[in-house]
């Protein structure tokens, strides 16, 4: 959601397996930061209804009422790579408990294409470590093909990610999943629309069917000023761990540059 003004409208959801809300829950598109330019995205979300504890292991906490807040900083290496820093993932639980939950890193590449091109394309590779009441396995990686197309108001855009296990206790094969998003632009810095997060399984079995987690956001993309905001409330049908997840991404200036 880097600071270009985009919109939303509709989008297909598709099948996948079970995961609790994330820190992070964005489609990623072709924004960057420009050369040697610094962003702050502010990522939160708030679990209403969601997974008790111990629910996949002992010591798993629970993401009922829970709200995560991660400042996501970034910056352009050069036009086409950017740095990401997740620093600190925090959050207050259930029981009013304030946590800090890890850190996460993450390389972006978009590649050139010419401005008249209605597509674009790219990649992303993110490396973290988090608690284990987070993940049994405190060391992960996720690479993600990036995949999108404007015509006018209307943006459409696909992540493809391959998520594993860097180190930890227990082994577990790579998981697949999807995220998708359709933008309408309303008016000038103004859309709505919808965005839908599915995992696919893993290595070992592919999910294609409907019993597993699939959650689908109606969103809205609004301008403030030098602000952008990304707001959604997501609904969890299929088997999902939350069955209600509202999520907001708000777009920080904290330097000069435009993106």
């Amino acid at each position: 959601m880097r600071g270009r003004r985009f919109a939303a409208l509709a989008l297909l959801a598709i099948p996948g397996a079970a995961q609790a809300a994330d820190e992070e829950i964005q489609v990623y598109m072709d924004e960057m930061n420009p050369k040697g330019g610094f962003g702050l995205d502010m990522h939160m979300n708030f679990v209403p209804r969601g997974r008790p504890a111990d629910a996949d292991y002992p010591g798993q906490e629970a993401s009922d009422r829970r709200f995560r807040v991660t400042p996501e900083f970034s910056y352009g290496l050069t036009s086409r790579l950017e740095l990401g820093l997740y620093l600190p993932l925090a959050e207050i639980d259930g029981r009013g408990r304030v946590e800090l939950g890890g850190v996460k890193g993450r390389l972006k590449y978009i590649a050139p294409h010419a401005e008249a091109s209605p597509f674009f394309w790219g990649a992303n590779f993110e490396l973290g470590r988090v608690r284990q009441s987070l993940d049994l396995n405190p060391w992960n990686a996720e690479a993600k093909a990036i995949g999108g197309w404007r015509h006018g108001p209307l943006t459409l855009a696909a992540n493809l990610n391959f998520d594993f296990v860097v180190s930890g206790p227990a082994a577990a094969p790579a998981t697949f999943d999807v995220a998708l998003k359709a933008a309408y632009e309303l008016k000038p810095g103004l859309a709505l629309g919808l965005e839908s997060y599915t995992d696919l399984g893993d290595t070992q079995r592919l999910r294609l069917d409907r019993r597993g987690d699939h959650h689908l956001y109606l969103v809205v993309d609004k301008a403030l000023g030098r602000f952008d905001l990304n707001f959604g409330i997501g609904y969890g049908y299929g088997r999902p761990e939350d069955r209600w997840v509202a999520k907001a991404i708000l777009g920080i200036p904290i330097d000069g540059r435009q993106r």
